[in-house]
Formats: structure tokens, sequence, C-alpha cells
């Protein structure tokens, strides 16, 4: 089945997605809503539904954070996050995986990426869904401002842990 990639004007509807079978990735810059990522990997042969949510935290090595702000490089981050969740769909036998990333501003205890992954049984669901996440922080080229009262740092993801 070939990719379906959806862009719109980042002004209007703010969001880059690309679906393909069991597989959908997507960057916005509207809260996620846990219970349509979900849906969208949900199976009659999964026998589990892992659900990964990343929320924004008050801290950083122990600065309190004001804020903080996701940007990417859209394109490039959907083609990454479609590797991604490729792989780890084949390798898993996954009946279904959906990485969603938020942009821009997010505050403290929103979230700022899911990753949901559905598998005939548990153990690969769980293995999956911590497979992806960590290939998210260390390949998808998605970048954070963390701003803390006295100034703020760009960060990539794989070097904020």
């Amino acid at each position: 089945m070939p990719a379906q990639e959806t862009s719109r004007d980042e002004e209007q509807q703010h969001e880059l997605s690309r679906a393909k079978g069991s597989i959908y990735v997507a960057l916005t810059h509207a809260p996620l809503d846990l219970q349509s990522i979900m849906d969208r990997v949900r199976s009659p042969k999964a026998g589990a539904i892992v659900l990964f949510a990343g929320t924004t935290r008050d801290n950083f090595a122990s600065k309190p954070v004001k804020s903080l702000s996701y940007s990417s490089y859209g394109p490039l981050a959907i083609r990454t996050l479609s590797d991604i969740a490729e792989s780890i769909s084949s390798e898993h036998g996954l009946m279904g995986i959906a990485i969603v990333h938020r942009l821009g501003s997010v505050p403290i205890g929103q979230e700022s990426i899911v990753i949901a992954v559905s598998a005939p049984h548990r153990q690969a669901a769980w293995k999956a869904g911590e497979e992806a996440l960590e290939e998210c922080k260390n390949r998808v080229e998605v970048w954070k401002m963390e701003e803390f009262g006295d100034g703020g740092v760009w960060r990539a993801n794989r070097d904020a842990r």
C-alpha cells in the first residue's frame, strides 16, 4: 500500500502526517488526543496495546522549567518517524504502531509525544514501545527549547536524558 502523506499550511492546520497500512506518524501543534492515537492501532488480532505518553515535566537537572517548546524539520522528521515505525513494526510483528509528536509550546503536564503499539502478545508490545521511544529520542529531527527562570537552552531530544 503506498504511503499517504498530508502536509498542510502550518499557520492553519499545524500538522504533518503519514499513514501507510497499520503505521501512522505525525507532527502536530495541537494537544495530543491519547484515545484517538490508541484507536489507530486497534486490531481484533491484537492481545495487547501499549500506550506511552511522554509529558512535559516542571524541571530538568534540578532546575525549574518555565516553558518548553519543540521545533522540527518536518519533512525529514516524518520520514525518520516512518522509518522507525516500519522497522519496529516488522521486527516485533506488530498489528499497528502510531507515533505522534507535538510541536510548539507544550505546557507543563501535557503530552509532547505519544506512542501506541498493538501486538498479538504483551511482551512484543512492551518491547516495541520502548524501542520506538529510544529510536525517536536518538534519531528524529526534533529539538526543544527549555526555558528556565535564568535563560533557556536548545537541546536535541537525545541530549535531554
